[in-house]
């Protein structure tokens, strides 16, 4: 596994083809690792964050699997939602470019069914699509024929599980090949997804890709207070201060993206809207203003935008933070991309304080900034640590309790004890004294300023 660049593998000129068209030198470390076993039949269990080159891991080595001259399809690879598959399809569209013998369908929720089953006349190499929509071709209505593929990828497998669509891949991987080569690419592997894995899988490699240092988010995040705004109102105070090359603005649910989309539209901003309110018609619509990067702002739904790769995210807006404080880790990782700067605004009000402090432990450093009149302002630390003066009497206290002793005699402790108590005594007198010494000055001022008073 020593290829440090597509050149050092013995691919097919098909293949090599598809590289120059990405543009693509190195492969990533989900690549290097996952590619070599692919291409020699191997099951592979993948686990990598969005956004470390996984998509072409598994397209480039199914570049190499499959034969154009075999007129049959002979690979599948399933997405848990259509917009995530429909991201899948217009990188795979390069592959037909490169090779035109080769035949990339699109299989999805939101697609007339009509329309699929016509084009499924001629079987296509390759199926890209949701789990329910390929089993209900499959194995219903029987016009997708898959019982010779040989290659099925499973992206985004624990997304699949947690969305309910496992058993629509069981039931149809059940009719595929018997030596049927799978490949699953999720960020994580929960314990639900292990019996199916192991169903299929025989002897599989295992990758685990925690980071590449490559696509190492490069991430400011700062903390913006409310206040007695709303958190759109606030969003929108914001937006002239910064010139985005993609801005993707956050909100905890679909009626609050739907309502900042509806607020930044009556403030001329040209908005690209994705949440599950969305008509079928309308969510690929989104998906398509996306990948041609038509507008410089995206109002999503943590759901809807989960595991979709949007390119230039220059800045992100967190309309408060989710309750799945994990969710935000995966908000602001959406800027900061390949060596580039990133800026996530965390608008917050008062409910968000626990959020902010949990967040602070696990080790965001956050800034803390208001914008105001067009002027950004510096605030105080938020939940800094204040300062705590030297206190002699823990220090003494301290020197006794943590007192190293060669050896321990009998009753140390209670010796230990009395010292401590002695020590508590002293101080207390110590305390007494000075209070006896102020009220003996104040009393002074006080008979001064009554003889002053008599004076006059």
């Amino acid at each position: 596994m020593s290829e440090n660049k597509f050149s050092d593998y013995q691919f097919k000129e098909t293949t090599k083809a598809l590289i120059r068209a990405n543009h693509f030198i190195s492969p990533t470390d989900i690549q290097r690792e996952v590619i070599p076993f692919a291409m020699k039949g191997k099951d592979i269990v993948a686990i990598s964050p969005t956004g470390t080159g996984k998509t072409h891991a598994f397209l480039i080595a199914l570049m190499e699997h499959v034969d154009p001259t075999l007129n049959y399809t002979q690979a599948v690879i399933t997405a848990p939602t259509r917009e995530l598959a429909l991201q899948l399809y217009e990188r795979a569209k390069i592959m037909q470019e490169v090779d035109p013998r080769l035949q990339v369908r699109l299989i999805s929720g939101g697609l007339e069914k009509s329309r699929m089953n016509e084009g499924l006349k001629i079987q296509p190499h390759v199926i890209i699509g949701t789990p329910g929509r390929i089993h209900d071709l499959f194995l219903k209505e029987q016009t997708l024929l898959l019982q010779n593929v040989s290659l099925l990828v499973v992206d985004e497998a624990d997304m699949t599980l947690e969305f309910g669509f496992l058993q629509d891949i069981d039931a149809v991987a059940s009719r595929m090949r018997k030596n049927l080569q799978m490949l699953s690419f999720s960020a994580t592997i929960p314990e639900g997804l292990k019996p199916f894995l192991k169903k299929y899988m025989h002897d599989p490699i295992t990758v685990r890709i925690t980071s590449d240092q490559r696509f190492q988010p490069q991430i400011e995040h700062v903390l913006v207070p409310c206040r007695h705004m709303s958190y759109a109102q606030k969003a929108l105070e914001l937006l002239p201060s910064f010139q985005p090359y993609v801005c993707l603005i956050f909100a905890n649910t679909r009626e609050d993206a739907a309502q900042m989309a509806h607020l930044m539209r009556d403030a001329d901003y040209r908005v690209v809207e994705l949440h599950g309110d969305l008509s079928a018609r309308e969510r690929t619509k989104a998906m398509k203003s996306l990948m041609n990067l038509d507008c410089s702002y995206v109002v999503a739904s943590d759901i809807a935008a989960r595991g979709i790769d949007i390119d230039g995210v220059s800045h992100v807006i967190s309309l408060g933070f989710p309750k799945e404080l994990d969710y935000y880790i995966h908000r602001s990782g959406r800027t900061g991309r390949s060596g580039k700067d990133g800026v996530c605004f965390a608008l917050y009000q008062e409910s968000d304080e626990s959020a902010i402090r949990i967040l602070q432990k696990r080790g965001i450093v956050f800034q803390h900034r208001q914008y105001k009149n067009g002027i950004w302002m510096e605030l105080k630390a938020k939940n800094a640590p204040k300062k705590q003066k030297d206190d002699p009497l823990a220090k003494e206290i301290g020197k006794i309790v943590n007192r190293k002793k060669k050896q321990v005699k009998p009753g140390y402790k209670a010796k230990r004890k009395q010292e401590v108590e002695r020590l508590k005594r002293k101080a207390k007198r110590e305390l007494i004294q000075k209070d006896i010494q102020r009220q003996k000055k104040e009393r002074a001022k006080a008979r001064q300023a009554e003889k002053r008073g008599d004076m006059e």
